[in-house]
Parts: C-alpha cells; structure tokens; sequence
C-alpha cells in the first residue's frame, strides 16, 4: 500500500475503461495518489485537484493512527442486526475518536459478510504502510498541467510551509482556501467545494 502501487491501479483502470485523458481529484491520501500519477503519467492526467493535502511528508493532526487502532480493537460477536452492529461499533470507538462526524465517516467502512461485521478496509495493511502513507515519494520532473490545491482554512494540511514544493513540482499550481472547511473539505462545504471544483475545470 504505497503511492506508486496505488497510481499503477488508477492509470489501469482508466486503461481499463479506454480514458485516455482526466481531470484527477484526489482528497487526502487520494490527493497523494493523484499527484502521484500525475508526475509518472503526466500525459494521463489533463487538470490536477488535490483536496487538502500537500507533496510534502505528512505530520498526523488528527490522530489517524490512533484510529486505525481503535477499529482494529472493534468487536462484534454473533449475528446482530446491522443497526445494532454500527452502534455497539460506535460506542467502542467514542473513547478514542471524540469527534461523532469522524467515527460515522469510519462506520461507513463497517459491512456484514456470511452473517458477521467486518472492516471493509485493510486495517492490518494500513498499519503496516502508515508511515509510506504520511511519506511522499521524491520527484524530480515536474508536472507541467495546470494544478488546484484545494483546501480547508480550519485545517493545517495545506500549510506556507508546503509552498515551495508544490511550486517545485506544480509549476502551474494555484493554492485556494475554502474558509469554514476542516480537513473533510467536500464534506463540511459541500456547495464552496463544488463551486472551486467546476471553476478550476472550467478555467482556460
């Protein structure tokens, strides 16, 4: 679970799917993933979103490891029914993760196979790339399509002192602010974040 990995799996699904040219939107780890493709298939990736993150290595602000550990500590015995399941999972996480729009974003990972919850995600394999995943790999060539760094002004991810590599590695970078938005820009500012989005692809 690296960023290289993960470009390879969406440069072959628009393979997959015969695109041959996007404008690529990618949120947090997501963002990482897009710049990621963007700088090894430049070609493939006609406009670049990076929602609320920068290149630079990240420093953990909202305890995402402790998170990881908490769902991994979820237990849910026998067959339940799926409301029961998500609160009884709430609860277990509401001593670790405060925040209850965090631990709902979480739950959404929590789906029933064969008759029992499980985690949709990979817990085991996020822990063991967490620190490739704060990480970001070195690059030299910059991308030269046009580029929007979108983030949230409540959140310290897109900070001044990221400027100088995006501008190293996104010469045609613009870096915008949704005031009022968190890390979860989409989420907290749903209308500000589209309007940015279509302005952005509508730009000559």
């Amino acid at each position: 679970m690296t960023y290289p990995a993960m470009s390879a799996d969406v440069c072959q699904i628009l393979h997959k799917l015969q695109i041959t040219s996007c404008v690529l939107i990618g949120h947090s780890m997501g963002g990482k993933t897009a710049m990621t493709v963007a700088l090894q298939e430049p070609k493939l990736v006609e406009r670049l979103v990076s929602v609320d993150i920068s290149p630079a290595p990240t420093v953990p602000q909202t305890g995402f490891p402790h998170y990881i550990a908490a769902m991994q500590k979820v237990h849910l015995e026998g067959k339940i029914p799926r409301s029961t399941a998500r609160r009884l999972a709430e609860e277990q996480l509401s001593s670790t993760v405060k925040e209850a729009s965090i631990r709902q974003f979480l739950l959404t990972n929590l789906v029933q196979e064969n008759g029992t919850f499980k985690w949709r995600v990979n817990l085991e394999v996020i822990s063991q790339h967490l620190q490739d995943l704060l990480d970001f790999p070195e690059f030299q060539e910059p991308y030269p399509g046009p580029a929007l760094f979108l983030g949230g002004a409540n959140s310290p991810y897109i900070s001044s002192e990221n400027y100088p590599e995006i501008e190293r590695l996104f010469p045609c970078a613009n870096v915008e602010y949704i005031f009022g938005a968190g890390h979860w820009v989409h989420a907290d500012k749903t209308h500000d974040f589209l309007n940015s989005i279509c302005n952005f692809v509508e730009s000559a």
